[in-house]
């Protein structure tokens, strides 16, 4: 039996589950998140407790008991604490700013680049002297908000010979050598 699909998930306090028809909806102070179920999975909710059960060991239905205990709990996470990743943009005259919902970069092209963010993300852009923009994003959809930093991530990828680029805040990018002079 998955190790993953079988373990429970504890609901905080101020979070409301509700299960209906294959469709789990999770209220909670930063929002409110809707899945749908695969409809041979069966959801409880008990004394503050989600548990996902499974009909047999099918193969599919094995693989999907998993990942949907694992999205459930994703959206009870988002809506009572939510998630926050930050961005940073390596890169001489690399800039970003913005206004509302509208995310604006400057990274080295010939034009600006602008970006109309989702509703549900929250957008900050700091710019400090002597250090790099960073650009942080809060939402309470776990998946929306790793679609959205990929999509600006992939921008201008972090190159291996300068380090050049729009990375993840803390990531590590390998570093290749250049070309070495002819002795």
């Amino acid at each position: 039996m998955s190790r993953i699909g079988k373990a429970p998930i504890s609901i905080p306090s101020g979070v409301n589950v509700t299960v209906k028809d294959n469709t789990v909806t999770v209220k909670g102070p930063k929002g409110e998140l809707v899945q749908e179920i695969h409809p041979e999975l069966e959801v409880k909710v008990e004394e503050g407790t989600i548990t996902v059960a499974r009909p047999n060991d099918e193969k599919e239905i094995r693989a999907k008991h998993g990942l949907y205990r694992s999205l459930i709990n994703n959206m009870v996470v988002g809506v009572s604490t939510g998630y926050k990743k930050e961005l940073e943009l390596v890169g001489v005259g690399y800039r970003a700013t913005n206004q509302g919902q509208i995310l604006e970069l400057a990274l080295g092209y010939s034009h600006p680049i602008h970006l109309m963010l989702p509703a549900e993300i929250k957008v900050e852009a700091v710019t400090d002297r002597k250090s790099n923009p960073i650009i942080s994003l809060e939402s309470a959809d776990k998946q929306l908000l790793g679609q959205v930093c990929a999509k600006i991530r992939s921008l201008r990828k972090p190159e291996p010979y300068k380090g050049k680029g729009i990375r993840f805040k803390g990531e590590e990018i390998r570093r290749k050598a250049g070309k070495s002079a002819k002795v």
